[in-house]
Formats: C-alpha cells, sequence, structure tokens
C-alpha cells in the first residue's frame, strides 16, 4: 500500500475565501442527503456518474452543473493534474458527526482521497486510527481510510470539506512521498485559465481480471491471518474458499474471457461462494481495523466483480450513458 500513515498534509494550498464564497452560491437544493442517511451529512456532487446529481460510483464520471458554475472550485479539483474519480463538497451540520467507519468497499482498493477544508472551526475534529488533526481552511490531506475513523463537529458552524477522489499516477505519488519536504504550493484563481479536468471513464471492468482478484484476496487473508483472535479451522476454510474462487474464476476467463457465454459461468461462481460464508459477518476479523471478513469479500470482491452491461463501453472504448 502505497500511503501507511494515518494523516499526511500535502504542500497544496488554496483560497479558502474564494472557494466559500462559490460553496455559498450553490442553491440549498444541491445539497443530497448522505446515501446512508448519516443525519446533519450532506454532499453536493461535482463528478459523478454521468455528470448527474447522485453518489453512485460504476459508470463514466463528468463534472456535474454544480462544479462548471463554480469557476475556482473546477480549477481547484483539476489543479493536481489527476484522473478525478467521485468527488463531492461535503458538508456536516453543527454538532454533526461522521460515525466511526472503515472505507472497504471496491472504490478504496485503489483510489486516494484529498480533503480541503473550506469552511471550518478549530473544534472540528477528524480522528483516524490512534491519531486526531483539525484540517484548517485551504490545506488539502491525505489520511488512511482503511483505518477506523470517525469526524466530529463541535462547532456552531456547518463545516464543508471538498473531497476528491483520485486514481493516483506516479506523479502523484512522488509528490506524496516529498510531501514532508515541500514548500507550500499556494493554487490561486486564474481568471485566463480554462481548467482542464481528466475524469474517470472506465472505474469498474465488466469482469474483474484474476490476478486483481487474487491480490484483494491475498491482501484481507494476510490481515485476517494476522489476528491471532481468529479460530485457525475458520481461517483455512475460509482460504480455500477464496482460493477455490480465484481459480474457477480464472479458468473461465481463460476460457470465454468477456463473451457473453461467459456470464451465467461468472454469476454461478459468484453466487456459491456467497452461499459458502459463514452467518456470522464477523466469524474472522481483520488484525489492522477489526471489519468482519464478509462484509470485506462481499464489497470489494462479489459486488464488484462481474458487471456485464460494461462490456460494450469496455470493448468500444467509449462510455455510454447509464
Amino acid at each position: 500500500m502505497e500511503f501507511n500513515q494515518p494523516f499526511l498534509q500535502l504542500p497544496w494550498r488554496f483560497d479558502s475565501q474564494l472557494l466559500a464564497s462559490e460553496v455559498a452560491a450553490l442553491p440549498e437544493d444541491f445539497w443530497l442527503d448522505h446515501p446512508s442517511g448519516l443525519p446533519g451529512n450532506s454532499a453536493v456532487p461535482l463528478v459523478s456518474v454521468n455528470g448527474e446529481m447522485n453518489h453512485a460510483f460504476d459508470g463514466a464520471m463528468e463534472a456535474t452543473q454544480a462544479l462548471r458554475a463554480s469557476p475556482y472550485l473546477h480549477q481547484t479539483v483539476a489543479s493536481f493534474g489527476e484522473v478525478v474519480a467521485r468527488s463531492r463538497l461535503m458538508r456536516l451540520a453543527p454538532g454533526a458527526q461522521v460515525a466511526e467507519h472503515v472505507d472497504f468497499n471496491y472504490h478504496w482498493v485503489s483510489r486516494v482521497r484529498i480533503h480541503v477544508p473550506i469552511v471550518t472551526d478549530p473544534s472540528v475534529i477528524f480522528y483516524c486510527g490512534d491519531e486526531s488533526v483539525h484540517m484548517s481552511v485551504g490545506q488539502s490531506w491525505l489520511f488512511d481510510s482503511w483505518r477506523r475513523h470517525r469526524v466530529v463537529n463541535s462547532s456552531a458552524l456547518s463545516r464543508v470539506h471538498l473531497v476528491i477522489d483520485l486514481a493516483g499516477s506516479s506523479r502523484f505519488w512522488r509528490s506524496v512521498r516529498s510531501a514532508h519536504q515541500s514548500p507550500p504550493i499556494e493554487i490561486n484563481y486564474n481568471t485566463s485559465l480554462i481548467p482542464r479536468l481528466r475524469t474517470e471513464q472506465f472505474p469498474v471492468a465488466p469482469v474483474m481480471a484474476p490476478g486483481e482478484m487474487l491480490a484483494i484476496v491475498e491482501q484481507v487473508l494476510e490481515d485476517c491471518e494476522a489476528n491471532e483472535t481468529n479460530d485457525p479451522s475458520m481461517m483455512l476454510r475460509y482460504r480455500h474458499l477464496l482460493l477455490d474462487l480465484v481459480h474457477d474464476w480464472r479458468e473461465i476467463w481463460s476460457l470465454h474471457g468477456l463473451n457473453d457465454a461467459a456470464f451465467p459461468h461468472y454469476r454461478a461462481i459468484l453466487e456459491r461462494t456467497a452461499s459458502q460464508l459463514e452467518p456470522d459477518p464477523r466469524v474472522l476479523v481483520t488484525s489492522s481495523n477489526q471489519v468482519g471478513i464478509n462484509p470485506i469479500i462481499n464489497q470489494r470482491i462479489l459486488a464488484a466483480a462481474l458487471r456485464p452491461r460494461r462490456v460494450a463501453e469496455f470493448s468500444s472504448g467509449r462510455t455510454l450513458v447509464g
């Protein structure tokens, strides 16, 4: 894993007052309730599936009306020069919090999240692992979303962060590695600049490659095997179960690839695996963040491994609406 610490402040800094003025100009009906219904949490999609007002992950990402209408926000999101995935303004009401959780769905296998605080207060605290920070306005931060994390807004303000998800090229990670040595980089508004925003067009493959599936399986098995409280016999059962999934997946991949005839076979393998999971979602628990193995398997593998409707766009190289 390229990033393995609770928090890291990046060198990029932004004009929070100008960002705040653009946020204040957005219509209130642009703010959507949190998809999980968390009280006091709302968001404005800035980069989303088909550029629409949604929280979806599976589809071609485009700039929304909210981003296109906000010149400096647009420049800020584009300023990293990276391929941008789903990105939003995230608002936390006075006295509200983001409950402790871990980001373990498939989206986070290979993406990184940047926070740029726009409206905040020193009493807004971000907790991750064993550490906590207040992210000041205009700064930019990374945090390790595989660790347990939460946010508490004890202020009278509605905290607003710009939250940008990136695919993360080698250029970006080289910048991250040298972040502690870099002087602040001020990204001011440029009235003559037309942002060049590159957005994800192929976030999920129609069929997960066997090598990728194996890498995900090995990561979760290693994490669970490091937890000495897990039952060794159950650990071995899950190792065989998941490796059987990978071996049979590779067999179908080798015979049929993305052909239509393969999809019932892939689906049968996923259904077989799901049916063999223990009823207790925490029958095994990771060592690093104390998450049950079943939710990780469901989100990172079973729910993400097969998306037949994406075949046409992958084979043609052109994304399709819907």
